[in-house]
């Protein structure tokens, strides 16, 4: 199932304010407000994020022919 949410949605339907996130993430309240709301960022950032709601961030690539997902962005351990 896929859904498109915003930033903000994601968190509030995890049921996270963003105090508790940004208690995670170790940034005041006001940076988790300025990040939702930006229309560019690093995705780094995104993925910290999304982790730090408990999720794991994955990119693909859609072509007409093909789905590929992009491996380039992910940490290596």
């Amino acid at each position: 199932m896929l859904f498109e949410m915003q930033l903000q949605d994601i968190r509030k339907s995890r049921n996270v304010t963003q105090v508790e996130l940004a208690h995670v993430l170790n940034v005041e309240q006001a940076a988790i407000s300025k990040l939702e709301n930006r229309e560019d960022m690093y995705v780094s950032t995104l993925r910290e994020y999304i982790r730090a709601l408990g999720g794991e961030l994955q990119l693909v690539a859609k072509f007409p022919d093909a789905e590929i997902k992009v491996h380039n962005f992910e940490p290596v351990h």
